[in-house]
């Protein structure tokens, strides 16, 4: 598709937006960056502010504040940035007058040169894309990582090759005002309540993941959690093959844990046997799950069972998943800042034996918390609370049987609820921050978050 001579309108001074921008005006299209916050906000991130000084170097227009509908005029593209919902006036004005709307991910899809091979599902996403990326450098002689992981997919496509592979992680919020992108391989890891309040509703949600295979042909794949009923479910709306995975079930095809602990894939007829499950260099069963995910995936792309099992074997994670910082008198403290919701972390306290000191809370998604104080009661000695969600969580902490005691409030500050945890822990107890929530409240992502909590980890 051209974009010669086109006005083009992006909604949303994030990175998505910065890279669709500087893509559409080398295409040379006339390009505007719209974002309701003043430029103070947008650009206070000294790297945003680089950012937006280097687009307007390179004739880029770019506005803050009210977004009227006189950003319209003339145009003939709108590319939202994931941060921004369709509902937003703008985009519905734009649609009423005809204006295509899309995204940063779609652009992206169009100029691919090499195959995408996309990873979606509430948990597990970044561990998931992260393994395939080193599961592709395997065998691929080009291969190029982004999405949802913090590079623009649109930026990783350009620089790989037809004779490469990508491999890319695919949020919700990307998904929703796309309309044709297509992956070769995808896959679903699991749908959990997450991102209800964005979405109006959990099967709002699932049909935004499921927008991510829906341009797919019988010669795409499907890779789909076995294990959770919102994936299973996927297969019979699949118009490419399906490849399942499961941890806990023995599959006729597919890529399972063999009763004697192995990982395989079987497909085509022939079993591919990787490594015991024990010597996978990531913890936990949810890592199980990315694991076969992954594998399968790169399976399908044409990485070979001997190019696949020294890569598992050396992977070590991601950072702020269930990450090791160190140990200090006996006691092991770890960043599980990426654990966003409660499914991500019923996922890191089930990779413990108990006796945990778990730091919780933040910026409150309001999902239900039964089922996470159902386990933090079971497993956790000591709960810090921290940020918005503290009084509902110390509530449903309260109502699930943790006494009173057990439950600590630091207010909006990770240097106190560092110092209660340390306080309290003694050997072989864990101090693990798995907030359950987003950072917005106190930080500007759960990296940041996460960050700021080794930091004070490490001076302690």
């Amino acid at each position: 598709m051209s974009y010669q001579n086109q006005s083009a309108l992006i909604i949303g001074a994030g990175i998505s937006g910065f890279a669709a921008a500087r893509y559409l005006a080398a295409a040379g299209a006339k390009v505007t960056l719209s974002d309701a916050k003043e430029e103070a906000d947008a650009g206070k991130d000294a790297l945003a502010q680089q950012h937006i000084e280097e687009l307007r170097a390179q004739g880029i227009s770019c506005v803050f504040g009210a977004q009227g509908e006189e950003l319209l005029a003339g145009i003939s593209l709108v590319v939202l940035s994931p941060a921004v919902p369709e509902r937003i006036p703008l985009v519905q004005a734009a649609r009423a007058r005809g204006i295509r709307v899309t995204t940063e991910v779609e652009l992206a899809g169009e100029i691919a040169r090499a195959p995408i091979c996309a990873v979606t599902g509430t948990n597990g996403k970044t561990t998931t894309t992260t393994l395939l990326g080193a599961l592709l450098r395997a065998h691929f002689p080009a291969v190029g990582v982004g999405g949802n992981i913090g590079v623009p997919l649109i930026d990783v496509v350009q620089e790989t090759p037809p004779d490469g592979a990508v491999a890319a992680e695919i949020s919700s919020y990307q998904m929703e005002a796309t309309t044709h992108f297509h992956a070769h391989i995808v896959a679903e890891l699991n749908v959990t309540p997450d991102h209800i309040v964005r979405h109006g509703s959990m099967e709002v949600y699932q049909a935004m993941k499921e927008k991510l295979f829906a341009a797919q042909t019988a010669e795409d794949f499907l890779v789909l959690n076995a294990d959770n009923p919102q994936t299973r479910g996927m297969a019979a709306r699949a118009a490419g093959r399906v490849c399942f995975f499961s941890r806990k079930e023995q599959l006729t095809e597919g890529a399972f844990v063999r009763t004697d602990g192995m990982l395989v894939i079987r497909w085509d007829g022939v079993e591919h046997v990787l490594i015991p499950a024990a010597e996978l260099g990531i913890p936990g069963g949810h890592n199980i799950e990315n694991a076969l995910a992954a594998a399968a995936m790169a399976l399908l792309a044409g990485v070979t069972a001997a190019e696949i099992r020294p890569v598992l074997r050396a992977f070590k994670g991601v950072e702020h998943r269930i990450e090791f910082v160190r140990t200090l008198n006996g006691v092991s403290y770890y960043n599980d800042s990426k654990a966003t919701n409660t499914d991500a972390a019923i996922k890191a306290l089930e990779a413990f034996d108990g006796h945990i000191i778990l730091i919780a809370g933040g910026d409150d998604k309001m999902t239900d918390l039964a089922t996470f104080m159902a386990l933090v009661c079971a497993r956790v000695d000591e709960l810090v609370l921290v940020g918005d969600a503290a009084q509902r969580f110390a509530a449903a902490a309260e109502a699930a049987g943790i006494a009173p005691a057990r439950i600590h409030h630091a207010g909006y500050h990770m240097e106190k609820a560092v110092q209660t945890a340390h306080a309290l822990a003694s050997a072989p107890q864990t101090v693990l921050l798995s907030p359950a929530c987003a950072s917005f409240d106190m930080y500007g992502g759960y990296e940041e978050r996460g960050r700021d909590f080794k930091r004070i980890v490490n001076e302690l």
